[in-house]
Order: C-alpha cells, then sequence, then structure tokens
C-alpha cells in the first residue's frame, strides 16, 4: 500500500471531533495504511475497519480485536461534534447531501451519515439525532487498473461497467482508470470527463481535484450524474465518461444518448455477484443501452479492485434470456469471461 496512504488516513480523520482525532492520528502507521472505514457510533466503541477486519480503537492509541474496558468510546457530544465539522459548521450548506445520507470532505472522503429521518411533505428533509457516522477513506493507488485495462486492450473505448459490492474498490479503479486514460498511459491521450456527482473520483476542492486524475481530464463536481453527463456530451467533446454508481432511469437514458454521440462510457455498478447483478432490472436497462461492451466483476479483497472476472455484456444478456443467470453465480470467471 502507497505511503500516502498514511495521510490519507489522517486526512479523512479531521473530520472527527478534536477528542477522538487525537487518538486516531496517533494509531500505528500499519493501521493507517490499511484502514478503509473510520466508525463512530453513539455509546458504542469507535472502530477501524481494515482488510481483515475490525480493529476498536483504544484510548492509549493502539487496537484491538476484541472491544475492552481500555477502547475509545464515542458520546452524543463526539458524534454531534464530528457531525458540525462534517459540514464545516453550516448544516444548511450540506442540505442536499445530508439528505442523500451523506457529505463528501476535502480529498474525495465519504462520510455517511445515520440518524433519525426528518420529513417534509411525504420526502426525507434532513435528519436529527445523529447515532453513527462512517468516514469511508479514499484511497489513491497507482497501477491499480493496469491488469484490468491491459486485458482488455483497446476494447475499453466501447464501454466498461464495473460491479461490485460496498469497499470492494469501484471508485479507486475508476480514479486509476481516468489517470491512465487522460495521461496517455496505454499509448494513446483521451480527452476523458469525469461526472463527480458526490465528488468521490477527483475530490475536487475549491476547483482544484485533490486526486490524481490526469492532465487531460475535465471534472464535473457536483453535479447529478444524469445532468453531468448531458453536459459533458454537449459541451466537453470527451471520448471517455466516468461516472459512479449509476442505476436510474435517467442515468441509463444520458447513457444512451452518449453512445448515440460517439463517447464510450465508463461506470460502476453495485452487486455482490453476477447472478446478483442480472436480477436487477436497472442494470439490465443500463445494460440493454449498448453502452458498456465488458463487465468487470469486483470481489472482495484485502487489496482493492481485485477483478473476479470480465464478461461480455452480449454473453450476459443472452444467458439471462435463457432464464441462465443463476448459472453465474459463484462462478465468477464464469464460461463467457475474457481471457
Amino acid at each position: 500500500m502507497d505511503e500516502r496512504n498514511k495521510d490519507r488516513f489522517d486526512e479523512a480523520s479531521e473530520g472527527t471531533c478534536e477528542r477522538v482525532r487525537k487518538i486516531l492520528q496517533a494509531l500505528p502507521r500499519s493501521i493507517k495504511q490499511e484502514a478503509q472505514e473510520i466508525r463512530l457510533r453513539v455509546g458504542r466503541p469507535v472502530s477501524v475497519c481494515c482488510p481483515e477486519g475490525v480493529r476498536f480503537v483504544r484510548k492509549d492509541g493502539r487496537v484491538s480485536d476484541v472491544p475492552d474496558s481500555g477502547c475509545l468510546v464515542s458520546d452524543r457530544d463526539d458524534l454531534e461534534s464530528s457531525f458540525r465539522i462534517l459540514c464545516s459548521y453550516s448544516v444548511y450548506s450540506h442540505e442536499n447531501e445530508i439528505r442523500n445520507g451523506f457529505v463528501t470532505l476535502r480529498g474525495g472522503h465519504r462520510a455517511g451519515i445515520c440518524g433519525t429521518a426528518v420529513y417534509q411533505n411525504g420526502a426525507v428533509s434532513g435528519l436529527k439525532d445523529v447515532s453513527s457516522i462512517n468516514i469511508r477513506v479514499a484511497r489513491e493507488i497507482p497501477g491499480s487498473a493496469d491488469s484490468l485495462l491491459e486485458r482488455l486492450k483497446k476494447n475499453i473505448d466501447a464501454g466498461l461497467l464495473l460491479a461490485g459490492p460496498p469497499s470492494s474498490g469501484k471508485t479507486t479503479l475508476l480514479r486509476d482508470i481516468a489517470r491512465q486514460l487522460s495521461n496517455g498511459v496505454s499509448g494513446t491521450v483521451r480527452k476523458v470527463a469525469v461526472v463527480d456527482e458526490r465528488g468521490e473520483i477527483a475530490g475536487v476542492c475549491r476547483g482544484v481535484p485533490q486526486n490524481d486524475v490526469g492532465l487531460c481530464c475535465d471534472v464535473l463536481d457536483g453535479y447529478p450524474k444524469a445532468d453531468g453527463i448531458m453536459l459533458a456530451v454537449r459541451c466537453l467533446s470527451p471520448q471517455i465518461i466516468i461516472c459512479d454508481e449509476i442505476g436510474s432511469e435517467r442515468e441509463a437514458y444520458a447513457v444512451e444518448q452518449s453512445l448515440n454521440a460517439g463517447v464510450g462510457v465508463i461506470a460502476s455498478i453495485h452487486a455482490g455477484s453476477v447472478g446478483e447483478l442480472l436480477r436487477k432490472k436497472q442494470a439490465l436497462s443500463i445494460l440493454a443501452t449498448g453502452a458498456f461492451a465488458s463487465v468487470a466483476m469486483l470481489e472482495s479483497s484485502p487489496l482493492p479492485g481485485h477483478i473476479a472476472g470480465i464478461y461480455r455484456t452480449g454473453d450476459l444478456i443472452a444467458e439471462t434470456g435463457r432464464g441462465g443467470s443463476a448459472h453465474f453465480c459463484g462462478n465468477p470467471g464464469g464460461i463467457h469471461g475474457i481471457a
């Protein structure tokens, strides 16, 4: 793991209150380099999620595999103070993000916020009584997409959908793909547009990407994906559009329009297996646009971005038509895997 990831952990921990932050930043370097999430829950021990499992933070700046009396327990004041820090002491200015359950921090770190929903006119308008916070540590792993790009070669321009469970490294791969394509690492420089609705891919702060997404990359920060894709097609003349976590009908329509304009799309979607992917109506709708020639299935692994299998989209759709989506469950390589 890159040494930079230790600093990434410290950067993410800036979103916690002073009492918790001091102890988090005193943790061993080995834990900081591996940590994927920082978890605060009211009345529960502060924990750090690593590839090998959950580690509980102790008051003395160490970690343990099991909670005990020496663990650091976050209280109501810790949660409320951390929430205000995450919102830069302006909850009003982050209302839209909070309504969706998260706040994005400088550097692309994302804080998921759990509490009591506040409804107005039949829709969630905010939350109160924050009960837990999950800060996902954004990682830059240069070269993490090497294997994937090598296996796909020029097929990458025909569109790629990354599918995988949470914390499997989808965003990490998207970030490195953007960097490599817009830098011409594969031999040809592409004009890339990143539609970064949640600010996780580029981590833009005051107009400047905090993550390396390459030299020929334009970032549409904070745009809803459907709007950002359409704007990129109309105004930025990209060769490749990259976005995270697609799924809605509007997004599928925007992806289809980009295909009609001759623009390749690389995106991600949540799915724990190929079988699960093919049981999702929104996934089938997206695949049916024809914008994705290939699907790369990721799996949970100590190293983010581990590819379990690469499939031709046409083969997956054909298998679904035969009622055979269950065939892929537990068989990530699949008979349709691309070598």
